[in-house]
């Protein structure tokens, strides 16, 4: 999860500031780049649901991880939009196929040995792969080294992490079985306020989550401070699955969905709205610190509600966020190229995620 999502995904939103002032990106151009990712990571993860890597799922794993780290050193071989659009493209997939089937492969584990609690670790990963991509990131701007020199280092970070897993990785068997064919998903009330509010969240989160480095780089913070914010975001993921789960006992998972889009809104604004460093680092710790639990109650709340078509609403919902997360960084770009900062970019995803978050909580009181 650090090589595959927390570099492979997410290093682009350090990294980008420094593209854009080298290569003259617009906000459009990035938002652009940021999008292919995300419609490569939608299709592959429809791709990676089918049955054609059963039995695979090890080699597959560890394929896309070999892949993930490949292109992220491609990407300083060009300046190229269209190359970066294409390399993105590919990294979106490369993380979507490891998402799926590492995560097959840990989750099996976990519940052979009655562990299935440790699952917030392996989310963990996410941020701790954030951080480390701003400590790599941010030492190489202290040295006055390129974007080129930040993408071929996050390639050789991610290389030394996919030796890891590969020493690590468990080659048992899985302990999954032939999929059972499912009815037709029942589009109940809940259902499709979930999948909304699941796709708005997308669009919402995904704004700051690409353009948060931007935003300090714009205001002419430092680029140290800059690193610092990405990595106060990774280090507030790292733990936010387990916290966020010991609320979920209490409040159910829609109110945890619906909380956790509402702080990461007033995170949202602050970045934009609260004068010097303070601002950012705020939205940078309330972001880190709920978009990885939102992603993943918001999807096991779905399968919750789903009777006997758990694969189909997972198929639904990341279907839903997917579109969100595409569409976001475009909107946001071209705001931002229109209004010349990305303050009004950010209130509209602030709004949406206010919006996503009264949705939710009306798909639990619905159940």
């Amino acid at each position: 999860m650090m090589v595959g999502m927390g570099i492979g995904r997410f290093i682009y939103t350090p990294i980008l500031p420094g593209m854009m002032h080298a290569l003259g990106l617009s906000a459009s151009d990035a938002g652009l780049i940021a999008s292919a990712n995300y419609l490569g990571y939608l299709i592959g993860a429809f791709v990676a649901a089918g049955r054609w890597a059963e039995g695979r799922e090890h080699n597959v794993a560890l394929g896309s991880l070999v892949a993930s780290t490949v292109l992220t050193g491609t990407m300083a071989m060009t300046d190229s939009v269209a190359a970066f659009l294409a390399i993105r493209f590919l990294a979106g997939v490369a993380s979507a196929f490891m998402m799926v089937f590492m995560s097959t492969i840990v989750f099996s584990r976990l519940a052979r040995a009655g562990r299935s609690d440790l699952s917030a670790w392996h989310f963990s990963g996410v941020g701790g792969g954030m951080a480390i991509s701003a400590l790599v990131t941010g030492l190489l701007g202290y040295m006055a080294a390129s974007w080129r020199a930040d993408w071929l280092a996050g390639a050789v970070v991610s290389a030394i992490g996919v030796l890891i897993v590969y020493m690590l990785l468990d080659r048992e068997p899985g302990a999954s079985t032939r999929p059972v064919p499912e009815p037709n998903l029942s589009m109940t009330g809940a259902m499709g306020r979930i999948t909304l509010a699941y796709g708005l969240f997308g669009f919402g989160y995904i704004v700051t989550a690409t353009f948060l480095v931007a935003i300090v780089r714009q205001d002419g913070l430092g680029v140290e401070f800059e690193s610092i914010v990405w990595i106060a975001a990774g280090l507030a993921g790292v733990p936010s699955v387990w916290l966020w789960g010991k609320m979920v006992g209490r409040w159910g998972l829609a109110r945890v969905f619906a909380v956790g889009c509402v702080v990461e809104a007033i995170g949202v604004v602050a970045s934009v709205t609260v004068g010097g460093y303070a601002g950012p680092l705020i939205g940078g710790v309330l972001l880190g610190g709920t978009f990885i639990a939102i992603t993943a109650f918001g999807l096991q709340f779905g399968r919750q509600i789903a009777g006997a078509s758990p694969r189909r609403a997972l198929a639904l919902m990341t279907a839903a966020f997917g579109v969100g997360q595409i569409i976001g960084p475009i909107a946001a770009g071209a705001i931002a190229d229109r209004t010349g900062n990305f303050t009004a970019a950010s209130l509209l995803a602030s709004v949406v995620l206010l919006v996503a978050a009264f949705v939710a909580y009306g798909a639990g009181k619905r159940v």
